[in-house]
């Protein structure tokens, strides 16, 4: 589905990516995760198109994604902090966004706009939303168009716990159909009942990815923090 091959990006002196080879199949749900600065930023934006490596490919399909802005149609994409138009409202945007996608009403996804009762808000403007409420707009979005990937950028930030648990069914519904689904988190209790494997980045460089089932024989841990914690342990340790 999406295989990146040794992609490497440097900005001035930082070193965001170097040689970072991953792959990423139909029916996975990936956990992406990294201290600040580890490069999962620019590698999602390398894979979304917004930037460029420079040198290595990103395949989409077996198809190099360079100068095929196509593939990005397949993408539903939630960022961390959503930047939306000020004056417009809900339901202004949820319709520009379908005009613009020119996609078929049958074949879009509502179901998050229903669940998180948007609505019944239709009307408010951007400028007044919470965050919360920001983020669910940003997550109705990511899943409007029935993408086949998903990529949702620290997804459960700011949601109140009934949302959340909302929004984390529907990301275990829609990796059921077998989409693929890319997850940042810094919250890795949030992971725990989502993920099926866990890549885990740090100074630009791949350092682990591996199943979640692969992870918890290795580190002897079945929560998911736990494992994590102790697998970095580890490979400092050998350093």
């Amino acid at each position: 589905m999406i295989e990146a091959k040794n992609i490497s990006k440097s900005f001035g002196k930082l070193k965001a990516l170097d040689s970072v080879s991953i792959s990423c199949n139909s029916g996975e749900c990936i956990a992406l995760i990294g201290p600040n600065g580890s490069g999962k930023t620019t590698f999602i934006k390398s894979v979304l198109g917004l930037v460029v490596p420079d040198s290595g490919e990103i395949l989409f399909n077996k198809k190099n994604i360079t100068n095929d802005w196509k593939y990005r149609s397949q993408i539903g994409y939630m960022p961390q902090i959503g930047r939306y138009p000020d004056n417009m409202t809900i339901g202004q945007l949820i319709k520009m966004m379908k005009d613009i996608r020119k996609m078929d009403a049958d074949n879009s996804d509502e179901e998050l706009i229903h669940n998180f009762q948007l609505e019944k808000i239709f009307d408010k403007r951007m400028r007044t939303l919470s965050g919360g409420t920001r983020q669910k707009v940003s997550a109705a979005l990511a899943f409007l168009f029935n993408p086949v990937v998903l990529i949702l950028d620290e997804p459960t930030a700011g949601l109140d716990p009934v949302a959340s648990e909302i929004l984390k069914e529907k990301i275990i519904k829609e990796k059921q159909k077998g989409k693929l689904i890319l997850i940042t988190s810094h919250v890795l209790s949030e992971l725990d009942d989502l993920i099926s494997q866990l890549i885990y980045m740090q100074d630009g460089k791949l350092i682990v990815h591996k199943s979640i089932e692969e992870l918890r024989t290795l580190t002897k841990e079945q929560k998911l923090s736990k494992a994590i914690a102790k697998l970095m342990i580890q490979s400092a340790g050998n350093e």
